[in-house]
């Protein structure tokens, strides 16, 4: 459809891979490079600055492979929650499909029981042994398409707090037109791109816990499971101000989100006008 090529387009053109003339840009012609939605290359592209790459590489992988989340048989739903809870992170799913993934090598690397195998490691946590091993070929993928275009891949830092903001500033870099706000306090997400609400996918870590982030980062948005949005981490307003091209801001529909990040934005504009005297 004419609407969505020109959707598709505008996307491009925010991410910075057109150039004046709609053509692909420098930087969209190394993000082409990559087997992956543009968000996610530019978000593995902005890893390289923040110097986190080898978790954007795991992140990319886990959310290009199916689902890693089995569907727990009837009678067993609490069961795989609590096996679940073994790799959840605070700071949102992204992380959380860092620590099954790192599990998962790890589990399968070093088995302590003979009888080991990766597959009923996977029955046990309630996890895809396919998607987890499809994951593990789309990461190996990648990193050779690192190597070949000769960007630079950084050493783990996984779980300092210095990585986990890095982290979250790369995916922003792709991702911010996927930010929803929780309007109620109940888990009502509003889309700040329109004004379709949300819930939580009930595969997010921070399904049905007392701790509701106000404002997330999320990977899609499905219609067909339940209006959701699904792979979800907390962002702070102000990271979104930071980090948010202006011109993509001032194309959003008005709402009170919008209200609130403006204010953030006028907030850290006279610091951001200092160290640009400063340098």
């Amino acid at each position: 459809a004419p609407e969505s090529l020109m959707q598709a387009l505008e996307d491009l053109d925010y991410l910075a891979a057109l150039d004046n003339d709609g053509n692909l840009s420098e930087f969209g012609i190394i993000m082409s490079e990559f087997p992956l939605d543009p968000q996610l290359s530019k978000s593995l592209l902005a890893s390289c600055e923040f110097e986190c790459v080898d978790e954007l590489l795991t992140i990319a992988a886990m959310v290009t492979a199916p689902s890693c989340f089995l569907h727990a048989p009837p009678g067993s739903e609490e069961i795989a929650r609590t096996r679940w809870c073994h790799f959840s992170h605070p700071a949102g799913d992204h992380f959380t499909l860092i620590n099954v993934f790192n599990a998962f090598k790890a589990a399968t690397a070093n088995p302590t029981d003979p009888a080991f195998s990766s597959e009923k490691w996977c029955r046990d946590y309630f996890l895809s042994c396919s998607a987890l091993s499809m994951a593990e070929m789309i990461r190996a993928e990648l990193v050779e398409i690192m190597k070949r275009i000769e960007l630079p891949v950084s050493e783990p830092g996984f779980g300092s707090e210095e990585n986990l903001l890095s982290v979250k500033k790369a995916l922003l870099s792709g991702y911010f037109m996927h930010i929803a706000r929780d309007v109620d306090g109940s888990g009502n997400y509003l889309m700040l791109t329109h004004k379709q609400v949300a819930q939580l996918h009930p595969f997010s870590s921070y399904y049905n816990t007392r701790r509701i982030p106000e404002w997330v980062l999320f990977h899609e948005f499905s219609i067909s499971e339940g209006n959701s949005i699904r792979v979800v981490s907390e962002i702070s307003p102000q990271l979104f101000a930071e980090l948010v091209p202006q011109y993509y801001f001032s194309n959003l529909p008005p709402s009170e989100s919008k209200d609130i990040l403006q204010e953030v934005i006028n907030h850290l504009a006279p610091v951001s006008a200092t160290k640009e005297e400063q340098e």
